[in-house]
């Protein structure tokens, strides 16, 4: 869905208190009764009717017929907006501009502080309609089935915030990262051009080497990158070098499947850059032969995957994360 904020400014406190107190009841409710909403909200009864047909006319929730009793459940655009108002309490986002980026689980967005800076706005969308299907293969967080994807989609943005933030810190060509609420980042805007939209550059070989060394300098910090492709590099306007973004897919290189990963990140480099620019070398890195010069000593010095996994990340939550990117990546153009 698009993201449209038109509206947040003619949204009240006792609207948000009802929007959090619907999201805080679908923790364990698929379809959250009203008289929950009314309760956990504080308001009284009639007046949360009367909030929750406004919200539902804008789409910020949305009444489930055919149940056993009266209940909302919570929509992404409410999601966005409970989203943009934590950012907002916090002076990191004060206006939305125009979409620049759509993909299967993100929409990418320009926004701006209260000084004009301008920022680029992530909001992770895992389940978009097209993918609802896999939801039926599927449970992946057995008894919370209400908020799954919405769930999925916060630790996806909390698990990409995390590595953008430890990849920063140690000097990786990364986005600054400067905020994250709930399914939705917030992060440096760069002047630069995606590698998919560049049909030329005057030295091919070096920036295939450059690209080459981030995956091997991911690997000796402990870490694979997972979808290193020419949609997730961007290319420097002024200095031509690359900046590396999307981080939610990154596995440790201690994962069972590690050396797929790295030798897939691999190969698209590779394949890119000669069907792009007719460039092609026998040179590339080797996974084991990567692990061993970590292990002798050559590597970062510490492991960058051993810090993300220590900040809050449950090992129950990255499984069901790397299952449902699994069917995303996998088994969804069956679906559609």
């Amino acid at each position: 869905m698009k993201l449209d904020a038109t509206d947040i400014r003619y949204i009240g406190n006792d609207e948000f208190r009802v929007l959090t107190a619907t999201e805080m009841g679908s923790k364990n409710h698929e379809v959250v009764p009203t008289s929950l909403i009314a309760q956990i909200s504080g308001l009284r009864n009639g007046g949360v009717n009367k909030i929750l047909g406004s919200l539902a006319r804008r789409n910020l929730v949305a009444r489930v017929q055919n149940t056993s009793y009266d209940g909302y459940r919570l929509t992404y655009g409410g999601y966005d907006y409970l989203a943009l108002r934590t950012l907002s309490k916090r002076d990191s986002v004060l206006s939305v501009g125009n979409q620049i980026g759509v993909g299967k689980e993100s929409d990418i967005y320009i926004v701006a502080d209260g000084a004009g800076k301008e920022m680029v706005l992530k909001i992770h969308r895992l389940g978009r309609t097209s993918f609802r299907a896999i939801k039926s293969k599927r449970d992946y967080l057995g008894k919370r089935k209400s908020a799954s994807w919405m769930y999925m989609s916060r630790l996806s943005a909390q698990r990409e915030w995390a590595f953008m933030k430890v990849l920063h810190e140690n000097g990786f060509p990364v986005p600054t990262p400067i905020d994250q609420a709930r399914h939705v980042i917030v992060m440096e805007f760069i002047d630069a051009y995606p590698l998919r939209q560049i049909t030329s550059v005057p030295h091919p070989g070096k920036l295939y080497s450059s690209l080459m060394d981030l995956i091997v300098r991911f690997a000796q910090a402990g870490l694979i990158h997972g979808d290193f492709n020419e949609f997730n590099i961007l290319i420097h306007r002024v200095t031509s070098e690359p900046i590396v973004i999307d981080f939610p897919q990154m596995v440790s290189t201690s994962h069972e499947n590690a050396e797929f990963y790295f030798n897939r990140d691999v190969e698209c480099i590779r394949t890119f850059f000669k069907r792009r620019f007719n460039y092609e070398s026998n040179l590339y890195p080797r996974f084991q032969k990567t692990i061993d010069s970590k292990d002798d000593g050559d590597g970062e010095g510490f492991r960058l995957d051993v810090v993300v996994a220590a900040s809050g990340f449950k090992k129950q939550d990255l499984q069901a994360l790397e299952e449902v990117r699994w069917w995303i990546n996998n088994v969804t153009l069956r679906i559609v």
